[in-house]
């Protein structure tokens, strides 16, 4: 009985220690030559067209409610001219880079892990091995590199997008003014902010690709297998983006004071 339960959490160790392994071995042979530019190219051309007209469109919406709710309860505390600042710190900070982040991982990053686990079941991997080339170096590293990179400059496009969106519907729907809206952005937003989204956008990239790139390289059960390992590189992803973020944004505001504080 106690070896059953104990097989789960050696299994979770065991997943855990294959991840930063493959984390580090990522790292490493991303320094090493010959780098696999024109995979990487076509990987970020991939990540990108899958990506950018959903983050495009889901932003507006996200920007849209956090404008109306912050708006709402801005009037009921008769502070409405702080508005824009809350809302668009809200989507910079929080909502841009989680947006990119899920978006990666449900679109290019289920691919990623679809491709190297049918590889991986198709031997062709260990193939690779037996010619001395290595799978990390060839496949996995301009994967997360795309994945990474497309995270960082998407992370832009929906910020300014969700910004739009939130500064229309509280303009028209709420009847905010103009004025006040960006007044009060430019009176409570600094450039550390943005420093912030853009190496969460970076960091959750990178996890993103790394976690998609783990779970297609450990596939089993043969073709049930690569759909299980998509199924699970996506919950594995979002729950840890989640965690990472929260750990962050902690740590963020512990030590860059506030604005106007």
């Amino acid at each position: 009985m106690s070896t059953s339960l104990l097989k789960p959490v050696v299994r979770t160790f065991e997943g855990a220690g294959g991840f930063f392994s493959l984390g580090a071995a990522t790292v490493r042979d991303t320094l090493r030559r010959p780098f696999q530019w024109r995979e990487l190219v076509e990987q970020f051309w991939f990540v990108a067209s899958v990506t950018i007209l959903p983050a495009a469109l889901v932003s507006i919406p996200f920007g849209a409610v956090i404008a109306l709710q912050v708006g709402s309860l801005a009037g009921q505390l008769g502070a409405q001219s702080y508005t824009g600042g809350a809302s668009v710190l809200a989507v910079v900070q929080q909502a841009s880079p989680l947006i990119v982040a899920l978006l990666i991982a449900g679109a290019g990053g289920s691919a990623i892990c679809a491709d190297l686990g049918a590889r991986k079941i198709r031997e062709e991997l260990d193939a690779m091995a037996v010619m001395g080339v290595s799978p990390v170096q060839r496949l996995v590293v301009p994967r997360v590199l795309a994945v990474t990179a497309v995270s960082v400059l998407l992370n832009g496009l929906v910020s300014v997008v969700g910004t739009l969106g939130g500064y229309f519907f509280n303009v028209m729907l709420q009847h905010g003014t103009p004025g006040a809206y960006l007044s009060s952005f430019s009176a409570l937003a600094q450039l550390p902010d943005l420093y912030i989204s853009e190496v969460k956008a970076l960091l959750f990239g990178f996890l993103a690709g790394l976690v998609a790139a783990h779970r297609g390289l450990s596939p089993k059960g043969g073709p049930k297998g690569v759909g299980d390992a998509v199924n699970q590189s996506v919950v594995v992803t979002f729950l840890l983006l989640f965690l990472v973020n929260v750990v962050l944004t902690a740590v963020y505001l512990q030590l860059v004071p506030q604005k106007g504080a």
